[in-house]
């Protein structure tokens, strides 16, 4: 693959817990996008269901082996998707996922961690916690890091990614303006977030955020690109549209000669102290799930 990366950011509204109506619009941004040439486009998180698509929980679930998923992937030809749904796991588990498909199967797939419970955001009340932290290959240079929303909230599993040698990130959410509160500038705080991982960890990033209203939440858009140096090179405004940027691994390069934190991040300090910290708290074991 050449060194430069064409991406996307597919901002749209979706229908709550419509999955053939989000489908067909799903479809539409996909034709546009490979029209565009381009090699990695980004839904919305829960692009497939809405925001508020869990309040019909058990008729909007599908498997990562959902043929609906894997027929949208071969409508989108090379080009890899990051779709937003709701998985139902081994033992009748439910994450809000997002799954990477390319040519018709699954690739990749990460589990929201950090699921939130406060404000106005009850999800903790539909999902289960994912419980891992990894990467993408696209290629020896282009590895993408996936993180839902609230994730980024948590720097830990930032910083977890770019160790497991993501040099891109990918971030799908899902953020109205009041979700957190009436004195919290939800706008504000994601564009400095995006910027500062883009800045210290020199890599791009691309947001992907929903548009228009569902329940007690206006979703303001804004979705972007990052270059590794956290210069924003395209932005949306509040309404639905594709936006592109072209990414140049030359940049991740020069940026992180300049700036080396993945290079200088001490792992054996940090698992020592968190083995310390695990110790004197006594947090249990987390429990593995391979579903």
């Amino acid at each position: 693959m050449s060194r430069f990366l064409t991406v996307a950011a597919a901002q749209f509204a979706s229908e709550t817990g419509d999955i053939a109506a989000n489908l067909d619009k799903h479809r539409e941004y996909i034709a546009h996008a490979r029209a565009a040439g381009v090699d990695v486009l980004v839904f919305p998180e829960l692009s497939l269901v809405g925001h508020y698509g869990a309040e019909d929980l058990l008729d909007v679930v599908m498997t990562r082996e959902d043929e609906r998923l894997l027929a949208l992937s071969r409508e989108a030809g090379d080009m890899e998707i990051v779709v937003g749904f709701i998985e139902e796991a081994r033992g009748a588990q439910f994450y809000n996922t997002a799954a990477v498909l390319k040519r018709g199967r699954l690739r990749y797939l990460h589990r929201k961690i950090n699921i939130p419970s406060y404000g106005r955001l009850i999800e903790t009340k539909y999902y289960a916690h994912g419980r891992f932290v990894d990467t993408h290959s696209l290629s020896d240079d282009w590895v993408m890091g996936l993180l839902i929303c609230a994730d980024l909230y948590n720097p830990a599993l930032a910083h977890l990614a770019f160790l497991h040698g993501a040099t891109f990130l990918v971030s799908p959410i899902s953020s109205g303006r009041e979700a957190v509160g009436d004195e919290f500038d939800n706008p504000r705080s994601w564009a400095t977030t995006i910027q500062f991982y883009a800045m210290m960890y020199g890599a791009p990033v691309i947001m992907t955020n929903r548009v228009g209203r569902e329940g007690a939440l206006n979703f303001w858009g804004g979705s972007r690109i990052l270059d590794a140096h956290g210069r924003v090179l395209a932005q949306a405004g509040g309404e639905e549209e594709l936006i592109t940027a072209r990414l140049d691994y030359a940049d991740t390069r020069k940026a992180r000669a300049m700036l080396p934190t993945v290079r200088d991040s001490n792992i054996a300090l940090v698992q020592r102290e968190t083995n310390r910290l695990i110790e004197r708290l006594g947090v249990p074991d987390v429990v593995r799930d391979d579903g």
